[in-house]
């Protein structure tokens, strides 16, 4: 089989249901950037993580699949039933984080450990790819769970990069 169908050589993807789309399309922009995503996190796993982060964020990609796969489906439907739980998991995750961490006294740089820059370029892109759900939604039904979901996770990269440099006994940077 063939990995190449010359099907896109005219600027056209077809979505899940089998629509022809620009490839600039919202939709695709923002399932494109849920796969960018995806991809970081896979570098991010490739570092020494500790076993509940490597886990945790192993399965977040499992669920950025289902995620990308709800946005290539006009009427997509497949994080219906869990994604409200994961989302609920992930701030149970950064409250328990949040209560070891130190007091924020300004905002922060990104950096400090590797894991910390990975994790703080995570968080970017997953708020790229919120933006770009958003701007799919005001065209198109896109669930609010996946808007929800997104959001969050922006948040407990932030927590996780956090929680790299404390664990490494390495300072956050603030921005002064």
């Amino acid at each position: 089989m063939k990995i190449y169908t010359k099907t896109g050589d005219q600027g056209e993807t077809g979505l899940f249901d089998g629509t022809r789309v620009p490839k600039e399309n919202i939709r695709v922009e923002a399932y494109g950037t849920v796969d960018e995503l995806n991809s970081l996190l896979g570098l991010l796993r490739c570092e020494s993580l500790e076993p509940k982060t490597d886990q945790g964020i192993l399965q977040i990609q499992k669920d950025l699949f289902e995620l990308g796969s709800d946005l290539a489906t006009p009427g997509g439907n497949r994080t219906e039933g869990f994604l409200e739980s994961r989302t609920q998991e992930m701030e149970s995750w950064m409250d328990e984080a949040m209560k070891q961490l130190p007091k924020m006294k300004s905002f922060i740089l990104p950096g400090g450990t590797r894991e910390a820059a990975l994790l703080h370029l995570a968080r970017t892109v997953a708020r790229r790819a919120e933006r770009l759900a958003w701007a799919a939604k005001r065209k198109e039904e896109i669930p609010d769970r996946i808007l929800i979901y997104l959001n969050r996770l922006s948040d407990l990269f932030f927590v996780l990069a956090r929680w790299a440099n404390f664990r490494a006994k390495v300072k956050d940077i603030p921005w002064e």
